[in-house]
């Protein structure tokens, strides 16, 4: 498995999960939205730019879904990085999410300068806060009412890992 730049014919899996609530699962459904808005960013900078972007996480040539990053500002002068990841459904409780978002961790680590890179996700999301913990992510704490989907508020869990807990010498992990 390995993580690679977004691609025009990638496009096409981002329309799905932008159209289709079953696709996204029940933690990133937060209703419809703009299916040409990637399309546009893509157009623009390939989804790389210097504020965020998306790489594909795929085996072989079998596109498994996508990992994304975007800057979160700190204090005036620094910035860590949230990060995010979507599959699809057959890629799930496999393993792919831990992999992937471990090879995110040690891309952004490699390609920029931050210390901090965070992660969080809803409350009741057990599966993506196991594969945060496998993925060497640790827990800080609860966000209270953080994310709106559904019809109701929900609470959130953020977790982080830093520069300094990362073998960047070590092969791939």
């Amino acid at each position: 498995m390995r993580l690679r730049p977004v691609l025009e014919p990638d496009l096409e899996m981002f329309d799905r999960f932008a159209l289709d609530p079953e696709l996204s699962g029940e933690f990133e459904w937060h209703g419809w939205h703009d299916p040409g808005a990637l399309r546009r960013e893509w157009a623009q900078n390939g989804l790389l730019g210097g504020d965020g972007g998306r790489l594909m996480v795929v085996r072989d040539d079998e596109r498994l879904g996508f990992v994304g990053w975007r800057k979160f500002l700190v204090v005036r002068e620094s910035f860590c990085w949230n990060i995010g990841i979507r599959l699809l459904p057959e890629a799930r409780g496999h393993g792919v999410g831990t992999r992937a978002q471990r090879l995110l961790v040690r891309y952004l680590f490699l390609h920029s300068q931050v210390m901090r890179i965070e992660a969080d996700t809803e409350a009741e999301n057990h599966a993506e806060q196991r594969a945060l913990e496998k993925a060497g992510f640790t827990r800080e704490g609860v966000i209270r009412a953080g994310a709106f989907r559904g019809g109701r508020w929900r609470d959130g869990v953020v977790y982080s890992i830093l520069r300094t807990e990362v073998d960047l010498d070590s092969p791939e992990p």
